[in-house]
């Protein structure tokens, strides 16, 4: 019998966004079992609940839309998600639930994982999930989030975060970023990639929210860095000089740093090691090569490290990451 499909459910509150509403329902509603032996296998169930009884609820727009469930249906939900709202009151300007939160988050079961998107974090910060912990919100909110919230880490730069069972994401597109990292996770890239390809949109954005905040418009006498980028990534598995990467551009190594950190939001040398990182994940889910060859073609070289690198950005070793998306597999 196959296992029951992880159940979210997506809490819409007065004021919400009807983009964001939907991002969980097409990301994770469109998440299908890839293997023999689950293929076409959903692997989420979606519900968006209320912290009222069923009935309508506003939204930023024009329309209002009708939820079928009410706030009973946060326990039966190993994932919550919380999209943002325009219209939360005293959680963002005191810091504190309303009644009718607190009495919906009650019915939450402990350990169920939260996600909020864009300014969703306030609701999940309010609640006190965010104490002590690292977390995201929209740029243009960080600096206040971070005042009326003390106790949270922020971080404005990136376009998600994901501490274990408490994930949180920038603004409003980047809740797609978060939703296809989550299907990542849980099911591997194949999987994550698949549903991206479906939405139409890159399975993984470089960068983070950083690059969107507005800032004096570059010099456009300069190239872009797309031809340097295209030209790395056909040869991950080999060295690569940043003064490599600037020729491909015709540019001096200052300049293209810095254009590149423009256009992408990292480094040339962060942006490299995330590209390798994401392809040793794709040769550890997808082939049986042995560690030490994935570390070759993903281009750091050795397995040693291959381990160092893939523990900093995932928290595994890739021996416990093969394990973990190649089990059961046919």
């Amino acid at each position: 019998m196959p296992p029951m499909p992880h159940r979210i459910a997506v809490l819409a509150l007065d004021g919400l966004l009807p983009f964001e509403l939907g991002i969980p329902q097409r990301i994770f509603g469109r998440s299908f079992g890839l293997e023999a032996h689950d293929k076409g296998r959903s692997l989420y169930e979606v519900v968006t609940c209320s912290v009222r009884a069923p009935g309508p609820i506003r939204t930023d727009a024009d329309f209002t839309i009708t939820v079928e469930h009410g706030p009973e249906a946060l326990a039966t939900a190993d994932t919550v998600v919380i999209p943002t709202s325009y219209e939360l009151g005293p959680v963002h300007t005191e810091g504190r639930l309303t009644d009718e939160l607190a009495a919906a988050f009650a019915h939450v079961r402990p350990g169920t994982r939260m996600v909020s998107i864009c300014t969703g974090s306030y609701v999940l910060a309010a609640a006190g999930y965010l104490d002590g912990r690292p977390a995201t919100t929209h740029w243009w909110h960080a600096d206040h989030f971070q005042r009326l919230f003390p106790k949270v880490r922020v971080d404005p730069d990136v376009l998600f975060i994901d501490d274990g069972d408490v994930l949180t994401s920038a603004g409003v597109a980047a809740g797609i970023d978060l939703c296809l990292h989550i299907v990542r996770r849980d099911h591997g890239t194949a999987v994550a990639n698949d549903v991206a390809r479906r939405t139409v949109v890159p399975p993984h954005r470089d960068g983070g929210q950083a690059q969107y905040i507005r800032r004096p418009v570059p010099d456009d006498r300069f190239a872009t860095t797309i031809t340097a980028r295209t030209w790395a990534l056909g040869r991950l598995e080999r060295p690569i000089m940043l003064r490599d990467m600037a020729q491909q551009e015709s540019m001096s190594v200052r300049t293209f740093t810095r254009r590149f950190r423009e256009e992408v939001g990292v480094s040339p040398v962060q942006w490299l090691t995330r590209q390798r990182v994401e392809r040793a994940r794709q040769l550890l889910e997808s082939t049986d090569l042995s560690i030490d060859q994935v570390a070759r073609d993903a281009g750091f070289g050795t397995s040693t490290s291959l381990r160092q690198h893939l523990q900093a950005a995932l928290g595994v070793s890739p021996t416990v990451y093969r394990r973990t998306f190649r089990a059961g597999r046919v």
